[in-house]
């Protein structure tokens, strides 16, 4: 007959946070070996694709390593990936220019108006 095996912590319910593996002693003796959560990639936040070259591990974890295993070394560097940066980067470039085209635009149209109205008003002494 199989040997039982029992959790060795307080919690006694088969939950995913008391995952068990059971494995042979060097003592021939059949034992629980409590099994921690595996860790998933950290996401970029816009487009949801895994970030490469942040090291995947349980959230307590990253207390403990140093910052280069956390980031890379860009803006957003351990939350966006490099193409968003990228995307990021144009749009503000682009509303920029956006912003100065309406500038530019808005002067042409007032100095229109005035020469428009000077125009007016040299007809209107002429008569």
């Amino acid at each position: 007959m199989a040997q039982r095996v029992t959790f060795r912590r307080r919690n006694p319910y088969n939950t995913r946070s008391n995952k068990i593996k059971v494995v042979k002693t060097p003592g021939g003796i059949l034992r629980a070996q409590h099994v921690k959560k595996l860790a998933t990639r950290p996401k970029c936040g816009d487009c949801g694709i895994c970030l490469p070259g942040v090291a995947a591990m349980r959230p307590r974890k990253y207390a403990t390593i140093s910052k280069t295993h956390k980031t890379v070394s860009r803006i957003y560097g351990g939350s966006r990936c490099s193409n968003c940066v990228k995307e990021r980067i144009t749009r503000a470039f682009l509303i920029e220019e956006q912003k100065i085209v309406k500038k530019v635009v808005k002067e042409q149209t007032e100095v229109a108006k005035k020469e428009a109205a000077k125009k007016t008003k040299k007809g209107k002494k002429r008569n």
